[in-house]
């Protein structure tokens, strides 16, 4: 892996510190789960299926990524869990936590097939919540329904099929009732570029480019689930880097580290390409979205820890809420400082001609928004800190196989081990550095702010209320 400067990592391990009461009696011993284990429990299987389909289809999105991605992730997922509620043990439902959110649950029938129903349920939400596909492919999700329905169906009386469906349609509108209750995320979601967003001008500060438009800037008002942006706390960006073009000020060799880390990397091919272009999820109809990796890799942990359907739905309920407040406080923070891009910064003072590795990509030679925190690390955090208390530990052996089975890819998408979740979250937050699109302190505050993030929704109990 690439040895990182003592800088980061002392500045990580100080990030961390936050994190600890997620991870008090985390077993301090590697669990090797190398070797592939197959899901045992029929629902998890389909669960595992409806995921899959999903990171198939979000690399197809639109105009979606990442924040309406972010969104529909947390509705999609808190539609299974509530779906699956009243069959789980000890859980109970979020109809008391959250207001709007009424699902009467004496509308369900006794004679319920929870597979059947989550399969309906499943259909809906994600026929709805992504709402920007690429020609045919929204076809995949009614196919992929019908081909489970006649499966599952098989054995079933008449009655029960249409209980088991009415029911997960009848959560899944009742979800989609509640998102709609958000009328300013509703809003953005039409308007992600809204006209009437005017950037402040000044030095060192974002503004977007003539052909571009400011994407989201207003998605801190959206809907969070367990911490709001007034309730999370941030780093001034003044308070730990201030502005310079001296070379020998700190800001300067922020800047001049993303210059010679970028150049290198594409000049060498080396491993540090290959850890940018591996986490990049930034090019629609080439890679999954930044939230949609975190999805993608909480399904492999499912099917390497052979999860039983309660806590595969309690595992991915947590991440949609993680994920869902993560972007509202790292947008609200990026519009706060509106921090320029390093490539802003170099082409002025360093290198004219420079241009970052996603520009190979993407029309543009950045995402259309601020660089202060950094969304990736702010999304790879908030997601290892779920992990890491849902598994108990930070200690898992792991392969990222995203794109594994993925063809006629122009960039590296090989395979990537871990040994823990905090190395994987590091790493991704590192990925942008030699992308070119964002410099140190942008991933040291993303990583912090994501574990904050990770552990209001680990606090939130899902359990049954004496």
């Amino acid at each position: 892996m690439k040895a990182m400067s003592l800088k980061w990592i002392v500045l990580i391990f100080l990030n961390m510190i936050i994190f600890q009461s997620c991870n008090t009696d985390a077993d301090t011993d590697i669990i090797d789960t190398a070797s592939t284990i197959s899901v045992s429990d029929d629902t998890t299987t389909l669960i595992t299926e409806w995921n899959n389909l999903w990171v198939s289809i979000d690399q197809y999105t639109e105009d979606m990524r990442p924040n309406s991605v972010t969104r529909a992730l947390a509705y999609i997922h808190l539609t299974g869990y509530e779906t699956a509620v009243p069959f789980m043990s000890n859980y109970s439902s979020n109809s008391e936590r959250y207001s709007n959110l009424n699902i009467n649950f004496s509308n369900l029938e006794d004679n319920i097939n929870l597979n059947l129903g989550l399969n309906a349920a499943y259909a809906e939400v994600i026929d709805h919540f992504m709402i920007n596909l690429e020609s045919g492919v929204r076809q995949n999700i009614s196919d992929f329904k019908n081909s489970k329905s006649v499966t599952l169906t098989t054995g079933l009386s008449s009655s029960e099929i249409e209980n088991s469906e009415n029911w997960g349609k009848y959560v899944a509108k009742r979800i989609i009732d509640f998102s709609k209750s958000d009328s300013d995320a509703e809003w953005q979601i039409d308007n992600p570029t809204p006209k009437n967003y005017i950037a402040p001008v000044g030095i060192g500060l974002w503004e977007a480019k003539e052909s571009e438009d400011a994407w989201f800037p207003y998605w801190r008002k959206v809907r969070t689930f367990a911490i709001t942006p007034e309730e999370s706390s941030s780093v001034a960006f003044d308070d730990v880097l201030q502005y310079s073009t001296s070379t020998s000020s700190d800001y300067y060799q922020q800047m001049n580290d993303v210059y010679q880390t970028t150049i290198t990397a594409n000049t060498e091919n080396n491993e540090d390409l290959w850890i940018a272009e591996f986490w990049a999820d930034d090019v629609e109809g080439l890679m999954i979205s930044p939230p949609g990796r975190q999805f993608s890799i909480a399904t492999q942990l499912i099917k390497q820890y052979d999860l039983s359907y309660d806590k595969a739905l309690e595992l991915l309920l947590r991440l949609g809420f993680s994920i869902n407040d993560a972007a509202v406080s790292a947008w609200d923070d990026k519009y706060t400082y509106n921090i320029e891009r390093p490539s802003n910064y170099i082409t002025k003072y360093i290198d004219e001609s420079f241009t970052t590795n996603l520009s190979r990509f993407i029309q543009e030679e950045n995402p259309a928004f601020p660089s202060y925190p950094s969304g990736h690390a702010t999304f790879a955090a908030a997601a290892a800190g779920v992990f890491i208390n849902f598994f108990g530990t930070d200690n898992i052996s792991f392969t990222d196989n995203t794109y594994t089975n993925s063809i006629n890819i122009s960039f590296n998408g090989s395979p990537r081990s871990f040994t823990s979740f905090s190395e994987m979250a590091r790493e991704n937050a590192y990925s942008r550095v030699p992308l070119g699109v964002h410099i140190e302190q942008d991933a040291i505050e993303g990583l912090r702010l994501g574990y904050e993030i990770a552990e209001a929704v680990n606090n939130l109990n899902l359990q049954l209320r004496n």
